[in-house]
């Protein structure tokens, strides 16, 4: 609980870091559009948007992915690794933490306004509701929602036992991924810096565990 509240904090202070200058935040929104245009020359966004809001009832779905990937899957996945498998939960939890981690400073340093705030076309339908105080409207890069479910889909995918489940956490990243830029709130590249954070974050975690592994497996044998 001290771990998570004071990740709470930590976040809220960088929420406010990024809402005092919301002119650097739009600015570099506009950056990324200018470089996904000269990459692909369109906004891949606003095509996911417009075929998803064709259909009502793929609208619903991904909104509702949008607003529960982040917290209600990933602290019920963090919850049922914890009881279920416990050897592997520190690793999780540890993953998790230091990505969110670098997605912070990411946005101390890097605020960025959202698609559907950049006057481009998306119909902003965004609503913070009850999580209004917690919501940062200027934390689109990363995208710790891209990170935080491939680090999810990746764990639970090598821990469950029946095929389709591990057929649905391998597909829940790639699932997330498009519903954050069909509801214009990350671009592609968002998603992109948030699976590259996701990759570093596990890479320091599992590698700094297995090298005390090591370490503890020589000092055993030494000792006997």
């Amino acid at each position: 609980m001290a771990i998570w509240l004071g990740f709470a904090l930590a976040y809220q202070l960088a929420r406010a870091a990024t809402e005092r200058n919301p002119a650097k935040a739009f600015s570099n929104g506009l950056r990324v559009v200018g470089l996904e245009m000269r990459i692909t020359h369109r906004l891949y966004e606003l095509t996911f948007e417009h075929f998803v809001d064709q259909r009502h009832w793929l609208a619903r779905l991904v909104s509702w992915t949008y607003w529960n990937s982040e917290f209600t899957v990933v602290g019920l996945a963090i919850l049922w690794v914890y009881i279920r498998h416990h050897d592997r939960f520190l690793n999780f939890r540890n993953s998790i933490l230091l990505a969110n981690v670098i997605g912070l400073v990411g946005y101390v340093f890097m605020p960025m306004a959202p698609p559907r705030l950049l006057g481009l076309g998306f119909v902003n339908n965004h609503t913070d509701g009850l999580i209004q105080l917690a919501a940062n409207p200027y934390a689109a890069m990363p995208s710790l929602h891209a990170c935080d479910s491939l680090i999810v889909g990746i764990v639970l995918a090598g821990l469950v036992r029946h095929w389709w489940a591990k057929a649905f956490w391998i597909g829940w990243p790639a699932w997330v991924w498009f519903a954050v830029m069909a509801t214009g709130n990350h671009f592609w590249l968002d998603c992109i810096a948030g699976v590259l954070v996701a990759m570093i974050a596990m890479g320091t975690v599992y590698k700094h565990r297995a090298i005390n592994a090591l370490f503890r497996r020589r000092e055993t044998i030494q000792t006997i």
